[in-house]
């Protein structure tokens, strides 16, 4: 399961590398993403070779990634729509009000994606029994609920729980550009005849959908380190900017619902271990392996000294909000989409992996149960 995360899911890019170097044959059957980790997750599906060349391919994706290609800054857009509700208002309209359609252009995005997967690839991997699905979730606007998009065999399931349900679909660029969408500052996007955004904003079960599609252990690549680990706790001495308020909320619709899912998964896993052999589990609850793969020093620090990188227009917006305060390294973290960061997260997620490796190799050793793959 990949997270979101913006430029930081560099990081999931590094730890596959180093699985892959340890373990070229290893294959996961069951890939599921949100936001940036649907686009790794959709590249991995896609690729038509083993592990290791998906992987080291996709490592060379990210080091062409510049911010260039992932968005940019359309001001004409955003005065004219202020202009156009500030005259509505002078004149007394209630109707008709203008749309803002996100503060950034994720068209550089969508190119950069639909010239470097082959989606057809999926397909093919289902068929040659290598995947048995892929799942992109994303947020309803209609709704209001998480819908994931599902792409494998045709005995997959779809489900129906509170908040969120599951559709059948062939995955297409804009699913995957759904997924990401994060509101406000990126556009919906149009799916079918609804329109949706960033999967992660009310996504309350991030592990869900690889246990509804059958998993029976599951890889968490996260990008928040253990709490314990991060070096400095930064002070606020002055009334928090809005780029500093901004990695807060970031950091709540990325990565706090995953925290508290895994929290879940552990205690209900240690609850059906306690019950004796001759009780039944019940409502059909059945044990899962997890595995959570966590950076080893805080990201956003690691993005403290690179706000210079960013293209002139995007370093003054950043500015403009607070972004240059030392404090702010969350939120210029998620958008520092350069090589001179992602490429450090990449080399992090490589080495925490390897020395990491005696418990990655007996988690993806350990025989699972029966009929059950990995995820």
């Amino acid at each position: 399961m990949l997270t979101g995360g913006g430029a930081r899911a560099a990081y999931q890019v590094g730890v596959l590398c180093a699985i892959a170097e340890r373990a070229p044959a290893f294959e996961f059957p069951i890939l599921t993403g949100v936001s940036a980790g649907a686009i790794n997750a959709v590249y991995l599906a896609a690729h038509r070779g083993p592990l290791a060349a998906a992987a080291a391919t996709l490592r060379t994706e990210w080091s062409r990634l510049t911010v260039d290609r992932v968005y940019r800054v359309r001001p004409i857009g955003i005065g004219r729509a202020l202009l156009r509700s500030l005259a509505q208002m002078a004149l007394g309209r209630r109707s008709g009000a203008a749309a803002l359609h996100g503060i950034l252009d994720m068209q550089p995005l969508r190119e950069f994606l639909a010239a470097g997967i082959d989606l057809a690839g999926i397909d093919l991997n289902i068929a040659a029994g290598r995947l048995r699905a892929a799942a992109l979730s994303a947020t309803s606007y209609a709704s209001g609920d998480t819908v994931t998009f599902v792409h494998g065999s045709s005995d997959v399931p779809t489900w129906r729980r509170a908040l969120r349900y599951a559709v059948r679909v062939r995955l297409t660029i804009d699913h995957v550009m759904a997924s990401a969408a994060l509101p406000i500052l990126f556009s919906a996007v149009r799916v079918g005849d609804a329109f949706y955004g960033d999967g992660s904003v009310r996504q309350t079960a991030p592990l869900a959908p690889a246990i509804h599609l059958g998993a029976g252990a599951l890889l968490v690549i996260t990008q928040r380190a253990d709490p314990e680990q991060r070096s400095v706790v930064p002070r606020l001495g002055n009334y928090p900017t809005l780029a500093e308020v901004g990695g807060l909320l970031l950091h709540s619709i990325f990565l706090d619902a995953l925290e508290a899912d895994v929290e879940r998964l552990e205690r209900l896993n240690r609850v059906l271990a306690g019950l004796p052999a001759s009780v039944p589990a019940p409502d059909g609850l059945r044990p899962v392996r997890l595995l959570v793969v966590r950076p080893s020093r805080d990201l956003g620090e690691l993005a403290a000294g690179h706000g210079a990188r960013l293209p002139p227009l995007i370093r003054w917006v950043v500015r403009g909000v607070g972004g240059d305060r030392a404090t702010a390294v969350d939120f210029l973290s998620y958008l520092l989409f350069d090589p001179a960061y992602t490429t450090t997260l990449i080399e992090l997620g490589y080495e925490d992996a390897r020395g990491d490796w005696p418990r990655i190799e007996r988690f993806l050793a350990a025989e699972g149960e029966p009929g059950k793959p990995m995820a």
